[in-house]
């Protein structure tokens, strides 16, 4: 293996783009806007790995999660993870009940969690309103941490070129793909063409488009989600990732909170926002008071990227030779072990026994794997689209 293209720039792409330029191959970037300038830029970017099944599903995520502090040892400069606890709790005796099954599930598989009592909130979260909690016992995942997924691919992107020799090109859009035959040899965007051993599809949300310039076939959704983030709070900062009833929370690098809920997102048509930012901004703030005086100073909407069973599409499609798809959702937390391992099947040449259930030509029957992608499906459509 002497020489990669990988297309686009956001987290997959700045990830394999730095383990392929690290073991010595000459690789070059083609991203159609800027470093993490689409979902990269608009996602929650939280560990969720107790989310996440099937087993094998969930030990792919943790290897993922552990990833990042062993990048952040390997990479000088500021940090993008920011280790927190992720605090838990329901409002039905339902739905604490599967947050109770689901908690001892994943301690089985070793997860670092617990119950505790609400009142615990005042210590875990100085800046909740105690009286958002209407249950006795939350659940608490310590070892958990929000990223800032722009500095990750930045940092991942500066690293490959200086240090690696990489090539990055901004404002590229690939127009086709170079064949020989039947296999992919390179791309192109306009008159400029890049020839390469692989091609490596990061493409995120456009990845199926990439995939049918080479007669191939993806089968993914394409899920809109928005997220809403306020100026710094006056007081109290948040301390903790929140997943409360019809709201999830996060700190901000800069003091504010992330806010996201699957509810909202199921009323999301296409690019129209309609007030939807004010109705995250207005259930955050019946959760973190301190919210009531901040205002919002930025919503965007990410469109995700996700498979038809939930699970991470990984390697050549069979009618595509040369080309290697690397699609997920939840891509910010798996950046790190999927960036990694697809690089040592690139430049090896042989399958990372970890990736062979996740390969693009397997047979999906509609059964959605991922405990994490059902429950986001139970507050909308099950199915979007396709482009």
């Amino acid at each position: 293996m002497n020489r990669a293209v990988v297309v686009g720039a956001g987290v997959l792409g700045a990830c394999v783009a730095y383990h392929l330029a690290r073991a010595g191959v000459e690789v070059v970037v083609l991203e159609e806007a800027d470093p993490a300038s689409g979902t990269s830029s608009a996602t929650f970017a939280a560990d969720v790995t107790h989310l996440k099944t099937p087993h094998t599903y969930y030990r792919l995520n943790r290897q993922g999660s552990d990833g990042h502090r062993a990048l952040a040892e390997e990479l000088d400069g500021p940090t993008w993870r920011h280790p927190v606890p992720l605090v838990q709790w329901a409002d039905s005796d339902d739905a604490q009940r599967t947050l109770h099954e689901r908690a001892s599930r994943v301690r089985e598989w070793g997860h670092d969690c617990r119950t505790a009592p609400a009142s615990e909130l005042r210590e875990l979260a100085p800046a909740v309103d105690p009286a958002a909690c209407t249950v006795d016992e939350v659940v608490v995942h310590t070892g958990t941490a929000w990223f800032d997924a722009p500095r990750l691919v930045h940092t991942l992107l500066d690293a490959a070129v200086r240090r690696h020799g990489a090539e990055a090109h901004y404002g590229t859009r690939v127009t086709g793909l170079l064949r020989s035959g039947a296999r992919v040899v390179g791309a192109e965007s306009g008159e400029r063409s890049w020839g390469a051993d692989t091609v490596v599809n990061c493409a995120g949300p456009a990845a199926d488009q990439i995939a049918a310039l080479a007669g191939a076939r993806l089968p993914l959704r394409h899920v809109p989600g928005l997220v809403a983030e306020s100026a710094p709070l006056a007081e109290e900062p948040l301390t903790a990732i929140l997943s409360a009833p019809g709201i999830d929370l996060r700190p901000t690098a800069d003091g504010g909170v992330l806010a996201l809920s699957w509810e909202v997102d199921a009323r999301l048509e296409g690019t129209a926002t309609d007030g939807l930012p004010s109705e995250l901004h207005r259930r955050a703030s019946t959760v973190v008071p301190g919210l009531g005086e901040a205002r919002i100073a930025d919503a965007r909407i990410g469109v995700r990227p996700v498979p038809l069973d939930g699970l991470p599409l990984v390697g050549e499609a069979e009618a595509a030779p040369g080309l290697y798809h690397l699609v997920s959702h939840s891509a910010v937390t798996l950046a790190p072990v999927l960036g990694r391992l697809a690089a040592q099947e690139i430049t090896s040449g042989r399958s990372a026994e970890e990736l062979n259930v996740y390969r693009p030509d397997r047979t999906i029957d509609g059964d959605v794997q991922d405990e994490n992608l059902r429950a986001m499906n139970s507050h909308g459509p099950d199915s979007q689209p396709q482009r």
